[in-house]
């Protein structure tokens, strides 16, 4: 029911701005501060505006009696510090420190002093913030931009003036712009969570260039992009991989493709131009969004619609083409030259009514996801009525229309035309093209951002703590990689299937390991100091008898000790070749990313595996979907199913090993980087050929705990906290935290409820959830707040007279951490029919238990002050209940955890 945390500093009801007045003279202003200025006094501001010079506006006790929302801090690095100190004292509750060139150790000091008054700190080293609406332009970049829905994050100020220029003379309009530097007390993260509930903002681009907390930045984004189109571009694209990798997937894997897996899994779209920033935006915020990736392509000539099929095929998409009976029907609409075969190419003739047509037909067709016209200028054809044709008809579209007006100057004012109408519009088919590829990618990450899976999968338990024992044992010799037989012995402590591996130290050993195993065998050398044990002539394959096993021992460490003569050598690994004659070779990595932690990679394995450079990445933790969505992305994918004779391999098996791979990374946080290459599938099932691991010291990539998962960049679904209760009455429900296919069932509830609970918990008597809201109570961040589900198994009988179970919400309790990160406030929802039966009281517990086990130290909440039986539970579980100064119509209660 609170403003959000950051209301303060972006929509501030009075400031106080503090700037030096230049003595007579003397020094000029700073350029920032001197900007800053005037951009405050070109247009009205709708709240307070006091200006503060330190040296001149009287006593320090006199200034500390003015009160402001905001504080604008445009001065020197050396009175910055003195200026939040008064901010503070003057109960600003946001400051934004406007310039440069602040040193890391000054921007620290900034920090505690922020901290320490509970100020909301944008900067040091910001050029501003602007909300066009307000008419505020708290910046450094340039005139207040025009009033849209996109918001802009900019870490770059340079970037911020240029998008600004660009936009001003294109016709984009922004709800919010704010320009970041480096050693900002608020992140990238922080202003995106409160975009996410802006409901002036309706889609958020970001341009970035570092990530200082990649847990929070996930959280930040996942929930932004939860709620509105998030489209992100990042410097720093191209970057040499790791050259200390011990693995395949280490040397194979950038940090870009760690950042484009993330982006996936956040549910963002990620462009890779300036220019495709903002057309991806303008697209995502358009009335429709796709649920594919088949594009129509109408257009009045061939070669326009080609180079646009051409594009689409180049960036895996399809093109979307009529049923032969829809074809038909359109057909005697169009002129006599036109053609539906693929493409609806109108040809030359084409009038206004034709476009219509074509657009009504594509439409109706259930196999195309959005609609690209093209036009290019002909001699004796109205291009503005075209234009127009074409607006009309996208009032009665149900699809994503993009358009692309060729030219330029015969096409200016239908380009106009389709702009103001809100209709994207392209100069090229290419750039449209891309726009639509960019909304198809936004659809399909959202699908990716619905999964959340728990650490463990529903397979068989792994012996977890055999495998931490076989990795301490290793560290405890001062060794991070670790030996094929260890390497296998922890694949096999989570149930992936390995071949059977014996260490050999002597031709003889080697021989009499072969006999047992049976023939034909692999020789492979053992060592912790070769990567790849192919460079060295370190592998034999089908070795036939026990004569071939000696000599090629023997031979094989001749060879080794020639090529790497300082490499430490335990001796050669024997197996029994794997019988898989059809199996493809393929590969299961992991890689440990400097900003997100742990990837699980996956592609085409063997021998020729940097050559094919065939990997797709995931971040942990995986459930069968994303497992599934990884293997699709892979090159290798269409070699699964039957091929060249072979039949198509077991992909379950695949998905199990990823799943497993995904438990490993989960419960194994010294695990740095893994090689399963190859591992060998066929119709039969999976086995690791070859296995290599690298570990080190467990550490945590965020200030999450250890025990919550902290060297994940997302969060797993928190099974743990999943409890039975009983039922007063007889029977049980299931206490457990939320999920997003929740939704329904929470809407449900919602709808249920009398106008009273509704107006208590709400206050409001809406009688159902937005959208949005359902979304935002249902996909929840797991490291900054929790919601447990009381869940009801039912049975209840259907129309056939069948017996069928459902399920359904009767009762929800949540906390949300308060930006201090010690202490949270929360919430209850009981369905009417159990009020009065242990419900609440066992929902206030539960979430209490939670809080207290995550480190909070403090929840509370506020309750309307004529809801007496929510104030007598409160009282009844040890609540203190207070005043609220701020609305006397409620009441806080608060409770030391």
């Amino acid at each position: 029911m609170d403003k959000h945390y950051l209301s303060p500093l972006f929509s501030p009801q009075s400031m106080v701005v503090f700037a030096n007045q230049p003595a007579e003279g003397g020094e000029p202003l700073p350029p920032h501060a001197a900007t800053l200025l005037r951009m405050l006094e070109a247009q009205p501001f709708t709240g307070t505006i006091t200006r503060v010079d330190m040296h001149r506006s009287g006593t320090l006790a006199d200034l500390a009696h003015m009160q402001a929302d905001l504080a604008l801090v445009a001065l020197p690095p050396a009175d910055i510090a003195d200026a939040l100190e008064l901010a503070g004292h003057m109960k600003c509750r946001a400051a934004l420190v406007v310039g440069d060139g602040v040193s890391a150790e000054l921007s620290a000091r900034l920090h505690e002093v922020a901290r320490r008054h509970n100020l909301q700190l944008l900067g040091p080293n910001a050029l501003g913030v602007q909300r066009p609406r307000l008419q505020l332009n708290a910046s450094a970049v340039g005139p207040l931009a025009a009033t849209g829905p996109i918001a802009l994050v900019s870490q770059s100020g340079a970037l911020t003036s240029a998008i600004l220029d660009w936009a001003q003379h294109n016709g984009v309009g922004f709800s919010t712009v704010v320009s970041l530097g480096p050693h900002t007390a608020l992140d990238t993260a922080e202003v995106l969570d409160f975009l996410a509930s802006d409901s002036q903002t309706h889609s958020i681009v970001v341009y970035l260039e570092s990530i200082s907390n990649a847990r929070r930045f996930m959280s930040a984004l996942r929930a932004a992009a939860n709620a509105k189109p998030v489209v992100v571009l990042k410097a720093g694209r191209k970057s040499a991989g790791n050259a200390a990798a011990q693995t395949h997937s280490g040397a194979m894997i950038g940090s870009d493709d760690a950042f484009d897996a993330a982006l996936r899994r956040a549910g963002a779209v990620r462009v890779h131009s300036f220019v495709q920033l903002f057309s991806a935006a303008k697209c995502l915020a358009s009335r429709y969004r796709p649920v594919g990736k088949h594009l129509a392509i109408i257009s009045n000539g061939g070669g326009p619609g080609i180079l646009a099929a051409d594009w689409v095929q180049e960036l895996g998409l399809e093109v979307g083409r009529l049923s032969p009976e829809k074809a038909q029907a359109l057909k005697p609409r169009l002129a006599p030259n036109a053609s539906l075969c693929d493409l609806i190419n109108l040809s030359a003739d084409a009038q206004p009514e034709h476009y219509r047509a074509a657009m009504d037909a594509a439409n109706q067709e259930p196999g195309i996801d959005g609609v690209l016209v093209v036009h290019s200028p002909r001699i004796g054809v109205d291009s503005l009525a075209a234009a127009e044709a074409v607006v009309a008809g996208y009032r009665h579209l149900s699809k994503p229309l993009l358009t692309c007006w060729m030219g330029d100057a015969t096409v200016i004012e239908a380009r106009n035309l389709l702009s103001n109408s809100s209709i994207p519009t392209f100069r090229m088919p290419e750039a449209a093209v891309d726009s639509f590829g960019n909304i198809a990618s936004f659809y399909q990450n959202q699908q990716l951002l619905q999964q959340m899976p728990p650490p463990l999968s529903s397979l068989a338990q792994p012996d977890i703590e055999g495998a931490r024992l076989l990795i301490e044992g290793v560290l405890a010799e001062r060794r991070t990689v670790l030996t094929e037989m260890e390497s296998k012995s922890l694949l096999s402590t989570f149930h992936i299937p390995v071949t059977q591996t014996l260490l050999a130290r002597s031709p003889n050993e080697a021989m009499m390991i072969a006999n047992q195993l049976g023939y034909p065998v692999a020789l492979k050398i053992d060592s912790p100091d070769i990567t790849h044990k192919s460079d060295v002539n370190g592998v034999a394959l089908n070795v036939a008898n026990a004569v071939g096993v000696r000599d090629t021992f023997r031979s094989m460490m001749e060879s080794v000790a020639r090529v790497q003569p300082k490499a430490r050598i335990n001796g050669v690994t024997v197996q029994k070749m794997a019988c898989k004659k059809r199996g493809r070779e393929l590969y299961i990595g992991v890689v440990t990313d400097q900003s997100f932690g742990p990837v699980i990679t996956f592609g085409s394995g063997g021998t020729m595996i940097e050559l094919f450079d065939d990997h797709a990445m995931e971040l942990p933790p995986l459930n069968q979907f994303l497992a599934r969505s990884l293997i699709g992305r892979a090159r290798v994918a269409e070699t699964l199913g039957a091929w060249r004779g072979a039949p198509a391999v077991d992909q379950e098996a695949i998905e199990q090993v990823l799943l497993r791979v995904s438990e490993m990374v989960c419960e194994l946080p010294q695990l740095r980087e893994l090689d399963i290459n190859p591992i060998i599938v066929d119709d039969t099932g999976a086995v690791a050929v070859d296995a290599r691991i690298v570990i080190g010291h467990a550490t945590s990539q965020s200030d999450a705990p250890a025990r919550h998962y902290g060297h994940l960049a997302i969060s797993p679904y928190p099974s743990h906290y999943s409890q039975h209760w009983p039922m007063p009455g007889g029977g049980e429900y299931l206490l457990r935290p939320i999920r997003p296919d929740d939704a329904q069932m929470l809407q449900d509830l919602v709808q249920h409820l009398s106008a009273e609970s509704r107006y208590f918990r709400f206050v409001s008597n809406s009688p159902k959830l937005s959208p949005a809201m359902l979304a935002r109570l249902t996909l929840i961040d797991y490291d900054r707040e929790m919601a447990l589900a009381a869940i009801l198994k039912e049975r209840q009988t259907n129309d056939s007279g069948e017996t069928v179970e459902t399920e359904r919400i009767i009762g929800v309790s949540r906390y949300i951490t308060n930006p201090d990160k010690a202490s949270c406030e929360f919430s209850l929802l009981v369905a009417d029919e159990f009020n009065g039966k242990g419900l609440g009281s066992r929902l206030m517990l539960s979430i209490m238990e939670v809080a207290r086990d995550r480190g909070l130290k403090e929840i509370d909440g506020l309750v309307l002050a004529n809801n007496r039986n929510m104030l007598s539970l409160m009282r009844k579980l040890g609540f203190v209940v207070q005043e609220f100064p701020e609305d006397e119509d409620f009441k806080l209660v608060v409770h030391q955890l």
